[in-house]
């Protein structure tokens, strides 16, 4: 009961005008952004963040997290108007999505997609309310040595689910972290890895790596994307019939279960979501010769179980500090800038802020259906705008939001940077989001080690007298070391099958 209360005076704070307004403004931008090849939730939060320091926090917060969801919806419509997934969420959605359009049914494809989402996400919403509590109830039982196990683990598991090799996303996350401890020690005051530059004394800003290394580098990567003409829909088109809707509403509670479980797993994010989704729903269907060929059940569930994903992905996000998603990782940046530290403690400390953030997500999503349904077609006529004159905008929107946060000419030059070393990180396959995570928690981590290492009289052998953490830190090691081993053994393995094969070519000549 007590939840149910909080949730309705969350909904209240959401309904608060200004807030009313932002959560709008961030679920149209999310979905525009979505909508465009190549970039991203985590894209259009960098791109924003720094154009939000002037609001309150929560509605900053608000707007943030409508954009978050506003562009898993707005990918969709890429995928299924155009074949061009905007992430790997919406990579299954097009597997049904575009034949339906191809089919005449676009209308249709998107209209399941926005119902399923918005179903799904009040599902999602109400088990976030329930759940959460309980994580911070068993979070609040940490100490320092607890708390510094869960974010090396958090850090590691999201390094190595984020892009295709872990030891990638591992190195990255691990680089953050060395990122985050430029500046002047907070304990010693010496200054560490400056170079003798006095604007890096205080470290380097969050914004101008979340803005650099995640907003430009996409930017300028996507920027020379070809214009394609997307096939056509019309509001009328997106009527759906009862038979539709029975069809498709067990798939998307399904759906919303499956994809509420996996966002709340550190690091799953939206796309396993999806695939696990929409692989128990081919499996569990009788006739699944449909799927793959524009079968609206294919939708249903792979966008029923991204929203889901996406709300549950903010259970260890508000409750650990760990982000369940590489956008909720950066979005945990936004949280550390305004000075407010996601953890057990926050439903405690801040707790309108939590509940009217739980509580705009159920606004936010009914905000998703009434939005998307009639103004498909509008949407889809911003997609044959040639995308070399969209993403100059957002580049130099980008850059002078960079500039006017601390007015120096040199963070501008310092964002241009890291949009260099992102660029070429992405092309050698290293993911960007554990970077930031890194540069997120470093400071984190290190001060909770040192409280532990006071607590064990400046000795690291304390951990073994905290079973918790040592279990923590046993799994966060075997998750560095197991893909090493997998990936050694396979190679082996290949390498002796290779072998005979050779031996069998040289004694046939």
């Amino acid at each position: 009961m007590e939840t149910l209360e909080n949730l309705f005076g969350g909904v209240l704070v959401a309904l608060q005008p200004e807030n009313i307004l932002f959560c709008f403004l961030g679920v149209l931008i999310g979905t525009i952004i979505g909508m465009l090849p190549g970039l991203n939730g985590a894209a259009g939060i960098a791109v924003m963040l720094p154009l939000v320091f002037v609001l309150e926090p929560v509605t900053a917060l608000i707007m943030l997290a409508g954009l978050y969801y506003g562009s898993e919806y707005g990918s969709t419509i890429s995928a299924v108007l155009l074949n061009t997934p905007g992430d790997g969420a919406s990579l299954v959605s097009v597997m049904d999505g575009h034949p339906m359009a191809k089919m005449g049914n676009a209308g249709k494809a998107l209209a399941i997609a926005a119902i399923s989402s918005f179903s799904a996400g009040i599902i999602s919403v109400i088990a976030l309310a329930f759940v959460a509590p309980v994580f911070s109830g068993v979070a609040r039982s940490f100490g320092p040595p607890e708390t510094f196990a869960i974010m090396v683990l958090g850090l590691i598991v999201v390094g190595g689910v984020v892009g295709n090799n872990p030891l990638k996303g591992i190195l990255m996350a691990v680089l953050g972290t060395a990122v985050a401890m430029v500046g002047m020690d907070s304990q010693t005051s010496i200054m560490r890895l400056t170079f003798g530059r006095a604007e890096l004394f205080s470290g380097v800003d969050l914004v101008v790596v979340i803005v650099g290394a995640v907003a430009l580098a996409e930017l300028a990567t996507q920027g020379a994307v070809k214009t394609r003409k997307p096939i056509r829909t019309r509001l009328r088109d997106m009527m759906l019939s009862r038979r539709d809707l029975r069809r498709a509403s067990p798939t998307i509670a399904r759906g919303g279960v499956i994809g509420f479980l996996i966002g709340v797993l550190p690091g799953a994010g939206s796309t396993l979501a999806a695939f696990f989704a929409y692989d128990v729903e081919k499996k569990i269907t009788k006739d699944n010769s449909r799927f793959g060929k524009g079968e609206i059940r294919g939708v249903a569930a792979p966008e029923s179980a991204t929203n889901a994903s996406v709300n549950g992905a903010f259970v260890p996000t508000l409750t650990m500090g760990i982000p369940g998603s590489a956008t909720t990782a950066i979005l945990l940046g936004a949280f550390i800038l305004f000075d407010i530290n996601p953890g057990p403690t926050l439903f405690d400390e801040q707790p309108a802020l939590v509940w009217g953030l739980i509580g705009s997500f159920l606004v936010g999503n009914l905000m998703l259906l009434v939005l998307n349904l009639p103004m498909v077609p509008v949407f889809a006529s911003i997609l044959r705008v040639p995308y070399r004159y969209l993403y100059p905008v957002l580049f130099a929107v980008a850059l002078m939001a960079v500039y006017s946060i601390s007015g120096r000419i040199f963070d501008v030059f310092l964002a241009l940077s890291f949009a260099l070393f992102g660029i070429l990180m992405k092309n050698q396959g290293y993911p960007v989001a554990p970077l930031v995570l890194g540069l997120v928690l470093g400071g984190m981590i290190e001060t909770q080690l040192r409280r532990s290492v006071m607590i064990g009289d400046n000795s690291l052998a304390m951990f073994l007298d905290r079973p918790i953490a040592l279990v923590i830190l046993a799994i966060a090691g075997l998750m560095v070391v197991v893909p090493t081993i997998v990936r050694f053994v396979r190679k082996k393995k290949h390498g002796s099958v290779a072998e005979p094969e050779q031996e069998m070519s040289h004694s046939a000549q």
